[in-house]
């Protein structure tokens, strides 16, 4: 992430916090025998844009145009931490599911809750994902944290991921904002949360992941 970009998101945080978006599922999740869910924030719920600019949206079109016989349900919650969606993701599965996206962490490093912390929740919601279906794909999307939170606690905080995955056995995602963290064009005017091009881009980067996970 650019430092101007990081400085803008510690500050502006607090805009999305509260904005709950109830997960929401394609029109074609009737007509689909497979169920992806994506739990995250505000990215994932697609803050301050119509919902079918949000990238989980944009996956949707990518499986439907590979012919893929899955439906993705976007379960962002706009100020979520990881545990929020501990606490959610019962909920979130309540129709079952058959991949599991985590896209989580971005608010517990900005309000300094221990990256220990942040692991705990992840491989807990990952546990009970498992409890609901043990056949369950998991993808572990990775965040990071501005260089302003010190050097040891965004080292500690960007290991987590791929500890957490390589733990879980799960699939990693390096870094949710690749090519969008701090690059304007891609970003609405709060420099936080990305714009319809920023979202194409993520769901371009969740894709190289996910596509392979539903193919294999």
């Amino acid at each position: 992430m650019g430092n101007l970009f990081l400085r803008k998101w510690v500050a502006g945080v607090l805009l999305a916090t509260g904005g709950l978006l109830l997960a929401r599922e394609t029109a074609a999740a009737s007509e689909t025998p497979k169920r992806i869910v994506i739990l995250g924030d505000s990215i994932t719920a697609g803050y301050g844009l119509d919902p079918s600019e949000a990238y989980p949206a944009l996956l949707q079109r990518k499986i439907e145009a590979a012919k893929l016989p899955y439906t993705v349900t976007n379960a962002g919650v706009s100020g979520d931490t990881t545990a929020g969606g501990l606490r959610r993701i019962t909920w979130a599965m309540g129709k079952g599911a058959d991949v599991l996206v985590i896209a989580l962490g971005g608010n517990d490093g900005l309000r300094g809750i221990s990256p220990e912390e942040t692991k705990k929740n992840l491989l807990g919601i990952i546990t009970k994902a498992r409890a609901n279906n043990p056949a369950i794909k998991v993808l572990i999307v990775g965040m990071q944290m501005p260089d302003s939170m010190g050097l040891d606690f965004t080292t500690r905080f960007k290991a987590i991921y791929p500890e957490a995955a390589k733990q879980a056995q799960a699939a990693f995602i390096p870094f949710l904002l690749d090519g969008v963290g701090g690059i304007e064009k891609f970003n609405q005017a709060d420099g936080i949360h990305p714009t319809p091009e920023g979202q194409t881009k993520i769901a371009a980067t969740v894709w190289q992941t996910l596509e392979p996970a539903l193919t294999h």
